[in-house]
């Protein structure tokens, strides 16, 4: 490590990788329709030379579902064609490839291709109790006081921005942690929540929001105080979250997911008491799991004004029993950690319809910004589609199909700019 340090002192880092490969699908958009053959060209070049009698490895299938034997073809003058196919329903082929060099270094990628996503149905059942039941939980819980505890932040507090820690009661039983950071401006600005991704991470400030004239709470959804050393934080949450996503679905009532989602709604009743709230703008934005309490907090709470959500989890639950990809935490399927059910299916699936985005999804009344990639295996594509194609709001949708479960900065500034373009 001292000595690589010392060779890029010397000599500089390498400004590209030696190894540059890129795959290009037939359909410049990775769109296609039910029936039409997609095809992938794999371009390879080594230090700037195209590889040539090197194999690629690939197996390709339904999304999630792939073959476990390979096939292979070879690279000639840097380029390799792999026949995907077709499929005859609305969904995802993907194709997963592989090969190595001659000083044994593996490279490999994951590419899908969609067919008609746009006619994506989702499998999850509409409940006719779904609005009283989530109406009688939000109710409760607005019963509630916040006894919202206050812990100054001086190294993120300046002469434009303060930010604090705030520790709030959310429900009857329900504590989260919220990093608050608020201009100093004496002026009146919009709210900005943003919903944590899956497991516990420590919240941290963040200025992005405060340095666009607003205030803005990042919260952490299990009531892990992050304060308390990394060590010790790290051993409280791995006993403490620990199959979290699974906890109580024997019934919608006691299931984990329940005071999270009344919490998220919670928290932003919170940022809409503050005395500096703008009064008209309520803004919910996140990613994952937080893209999906982002879909969930602005379709239970009438206060949310813009939804922005990032390739949400939690969509379409029950897809992996029928042979479709579902959204994370891919409950049902076999070869996930969080994806094991502890009960009978029946029992499950009869929980999870209350718990499932697309059930909110259709209930978005706001305008709604929607952003994935089609490289996801996280949060699949498919089940990313079957939330989308339920929303009636005014919808807006930023595709990047080579992004997986990241984003890339552009599909960021686009957010902040949609934000921006539709305010109050």
């Amino acid at each position: 490590m001292v000595w690589a340090q010392k060779f890029q002192n010397e000599f500089g880092a390498a400004r590209k990788p030696f190894v540059e490969t890129i795959a290009t699908p037939n359909h410049a958009d990775s769109h296609y329709s039910v029936g039409q053959t997609a095809t992938l060209q794999i371009t390879a070049r080594q230090g700037g030379q195209p590889l040539n009698g090197v194999t690629l490895r690939y197996r390709v299938g339904k999304e999630m579902f792939l073959p476990a034997e390979a096939d292979s073809t070879t690279f000639v003058d840097g380029e390799a064609t792999i026949t995907l196919g077709t499929m005859q329903e609305p969904g995802f082929l993907a194709c997963q490839y592989e090969f190595s060099t001659a000083d044994g270094k593996a490279w490999h990628d994951l590419v899908k291709v969609a067919f008609s996503p746009e006619q994506i149905e989702t499998f999850t059942p509409n409940p006719r109790d779904f609005d009283a039941f989530w109406q009688k939980a939000l109710k409760d819980a607005r019963k509630v006081p916040f006894d919202a505890e206050y812990h100054p932040v001086p190294d993120a507090t300046d002469e434009q921005l303060e930010t604090q820690l705030v520790h709030l009661r959310v429900g009857k039983e329900k504590w989260i942690y919220g990093m608050l950071t608020r201009p100093k401006d004496g002026k009146k600005h919009p709210v900005v929540l943003c919903p944590p991704g899956a497991g516990s991470t420590k919240v941290l400030p963040s200025d992005l929001f405060g340095n666009m004239d607003m205030i803005y709470m990042k919260i952490e959804i299990h009531d892990n105080d992050p304060r308390i050393p990394d060590e010790e934080y790290n051993s409280m949450r791995a006993k403490k979250c620990d199959g979290y996503m699974r906890r109580g679905m024997e019934s919608k009532e006691t299931y984990y997911y329940k005071d999270v989602y009344v919490g998220c709604a919670r928290a932003l009743d919170f940022l809409c008491s503050l005395p500096d709230w703008d009064g008209k703008n309520a803004i919910v934005t996140g990613g994952s799991q937080g893209g999906a309490l982002t879909i969930i907090t602005a379709a239970l709470n009438e206060k949310a004004t813009l939804c922005a959500a990032f390739y949400p989890a939690l969509c379409d639950l029950t897809g992996f029993l029928h042979q479709r990809a579902g959204g994370w935490p891919k409950f049902f399927s076999v070869f996930y950690k969080d994806s094991r059910i502890d009960i009978p299916n029946d029992q499950a699936t009869e929980t999870l319809q209350y718990f499932d985005v697309v059930n909110f999804a259709r209930r978005l009344t706001v305008p709604t910004f929607m952003s994935w990639g089609y490289n996801d295996d996280t949060c699949s594509p498919t089940s990313v589609w079957s939330a989308w194609n339920v929303i009636t709001a005014p919808k807006t949708k930023d595709i990047t199909p080579t992004s997986g479960h990241w984003r890339f900065p552009v599909s960021q500034q686009r957010c902040l700019d949609w934000m921006k373009n539709h305010q109050k």
